[in-house]
């Protein structure tokens, strides 16, 4: 199998290049064990990489041009020459390893948390599975990065525009029956960029390896601001 690989260590090179390395095709391969063993060729080689299960999102990269992640992406999949290169729109620290600070920072953005309207009770704070149906696939994200980016209007406003991660997190609490807050975070992401810079292009979409649908959320926050306003 033939694989090209990005390299860029802008500490001491003015551009980046792409490598080529030769791997046999081994049964059940997936991308994560071909870079691993491409390290072994190459000790220089940067990437980011942990559980190997598809959990800890950690090794998100562009694979012949789609956002994935390495360890759950079969290698017998995909077309020669494998093209690996980082997750676009981020600055590159070193190789495949990208800097998320600004994509951390949008998260942070949108107050993560439940904010209760009331004093917390001495025990926990009870849902009905209806309640909690609400909630399905707006928390199983992994914060890998994926989907946002595979977002142009996260590329071009990162510092703005909130991103499909951010949203999707939004969304997830403003559904919970447990937070207070509702309105305050309405309020805040009433905003010409925070919000309504998605174009509903769904690149998001078909980038997440959970097959969530940030779109569908970052919908569904531009219908309780209507009914907000009604």
């Amino acid at each position: 199998m033939l694989f090209r690989i990005y390299r860029f260590d802008p500490e001491t090179e003015q551009a980046s290049s792409m490598q080529e390395f030769e791997l046999p095709m081994q049964r059940g391969m997936m991308l994560r064990d071909a870079l691993l063993l491409i390290q072994e060729q190459d000790e220089s080689l940067a990437f980011r990489h942990s559980c190997g299960e598809g959990v800890c999102g950690s090794d998100g990269v562009n694979v012949n041009g789609s956002n994935t992640l390495a360890c759950i992406t079969r290698v017998a999949d995909l077309k020669e020459p494998i093209e690996v290169r980082p997750l676009p729109g981020r600055p590159v620290i070193r190789d495949l390893v990208v800097d998320m600070s600004q994509f951390y920072r949008q998260y942070e953005r949108v107050d993560p948390w439940l904010k209760p309207s009331e004093p917390l009770p001495e025990k926990e704070i009870l849902q009905s599975p209806a309640e909690n149906e609400k909630l399905e696939g707006l928390y199983e994200c992994i914060m890998c990065g994926c989907c946002s980016t595979a977002c142009p209007s996260f590329w071009w406003n990162p510092d703005k525009f909130l991103g499909p991660q951010a949203l999707l997190t939004a969304c997830r609490f403003l559904a919970d029956s447990r937070d207070g807050d509702k309105q305050a975070r309405l309020e805040y992401l009433d905003d010409a960029y925070k919000l309504f810079r998605c174009h509903t292009i769904m690149s998001c979409v078909e980038a997440c390896p959970k097959n969530l649908n940030p779109t569908k959320a970052i919908g569904q926050i531009k219908s309780l601001m209507l009914k907000d306003q009604s």
